[in-house]
């Protein structure tokens, strides 16, 4: 694999070398533009928005390279379910780990997928034509009076379902398109215009929104935009990923817990780890998730997610995650972690992780940083450039020693 990233080539750049001295070694830095920056060159599955989540093309770069058909694929951390979804769709079986109940409602609907006849059947088939919402109600902030009333029908009805052991496929697939339309900016949420639909804001902010843009909410037809987005997230799946996705539907592992003790995940059990550790002081994952956990019936401020703020917390809560990583990777397994720059490059995250690694006996491979031009909404990484946004994905790369060759193959 150094071989090809010395001579990768793909997008018309060359690869840039550079070192870095860990411990008295010299480790390899590769610089290049490995996978495309288009936000939209993968799967349609993919586009359930979640907040600080990587795009699909990082888990399939190294997924392509670092494992086998059939191997399993690990996301401790696993959000929306990036890296499973591409695991799955590449013949690996996905397992996954997150503190957050909600990474589950997001990720496993789209393991075994309903037609679009069934989803709009389904709809027809339940009933939320109710009276307007009771005001008052912070949520009115967000939505108008009847739109509101039918979201909570919408909320009451997969509550009820739940509890009665009646939630069928159907049921988790048009719960997730309406957590991930909650609110949004634009009319194919529910919600007037907002910050961007992985961000939910407090109703307090939301009415001075209101106020600045002049705007109210509007009536929104619920139905209709759960099915236009089901029909998005539908619209380029073949016979061939409704295949692989029906093969590990039933076998996948979800877990809901802490990813730092996964007694339930067996010794050299996991041949690839592809995640994106809890930002340090930047996100605040409770916060953004409140509203989506009302819709489902959860808590948020009883999850007890990380919200690390000092470095040596965050090393120290990242040692215990990677001794447990050591201990479910098989021998030459191997372990690819984004980090990234915060605090304006004050605090470079790979020097936190190579710290956090020590506890453990993986061993640091090298450096890949994927350079492309901004795309997105947020400048994590402290980077200058004429545009906002980031414009680089760094990936720290271990191996778990062993006495076996490497299983390192090439699509």
């Amino acid at each position: 694999m150094h071989d090809e990233l010395i001579g990768f080539d793909q997008f018309g750049t060359n690869t840039q070398i550079q070192e870095l001295s860990v411990q008295g070694c010299s480790v390899p830095v590769y610089i290049n533009e490995f996978w495309t920056s288009k936000q939209r060159a993968a799967n349609s599955l993919h586009e359930v928005s979640y907040r600080a989540c990587f795009k699909p093309q990082l888990p399939r770069f190294f997924i392509e390279r670092l494992s086998r058909l059939g191997d399993v694929v690990y996301d401790p951390f696993m959000g929306r379910g990036t890296t499973l979804l591409e695991a799955a769709l590449h013949g690996r079986l996905p397992m996954g780990c997150d503190i957050n109940p909600l990474s589950r409602i997001l990720i496993e609907p789209r393991f075994t997928l309903p037609s679009l006849h069934e989803v709009e059947a389904r709809l027809v088939e339940i009933d939320i034509e109710v009276c307007d919402a009771l005001e008052p109600n912070p949520l009115l902030a967000f939505y108008h009076p009847q739109t509101l009333g039918k979201i909570s029908a919408l909320r009451a009805y997969f509550i009820q379902r739940e509890k009665s052991n009646a939630l069928d496929s159907v049921d988790r697939w048009i719960r997730m398109v309406a957590t991930s339309r909650l609110t949004g900016h634009s009319p194919g949420f529910f919600s007037v215009y907002t910050m961007p639909p992985n961000q939910a804001v407090t109703a307090e902010r939301q009415l001075i929104i209101n106020a600045k843009r002049k705007q109210k909410p509007p009536i929104r037809d619920v139905k209709a935009i759960i099915l236009k987005k089901s029909r998005a997230l539908l619209k380029n799946i073949d016979s061939e990923a409704i295949e692989l996705l029906s093969g590990v539907g039933d076998r996948a592992v979800l877990l809901t817990g802490s990813c730092a003790q996964t007694s339930s995940i067996k010794r050299e059990s996991v041949h690839l780890v592809v995640t994106l550790p809890p930002f340090l002081d930047v996100v605040d994952y409770r916060a953004d998730n409140w509203l989506w956990c009302w819709f489902n019936d959860l808590d948020s401020k009883s999850i007890p997610i990380w919200q690390l703020k000092l470095p040596e917390d965050w090393i120290a809560a990242m040692s215990r995650v990677f001794v447990e990583l050591e201990r479910i990777l098989v021998l030459g397994g191997h372990l690819a972690f984004e980090v990234g720059e915060v605090r304006g490059g004050g605090v470079l995250m790979e020097h936190l992780v190579l710290e956090a690694a020590k506890l453990s006996s993986l061993k640091f491979e090298f450096m890949l940083i994927n350079d492309q031009s901004f795309t997105k909404t947020a400048n994590c990484w402290g980077v200058s450039n004429s545009k906002k946004g980031t414009n680089t994905n760094r990936i720290v790369v271990f191996r778990k020693q062993g006495n076996e060759t490497a299983r390192m193959v090439h699509s």
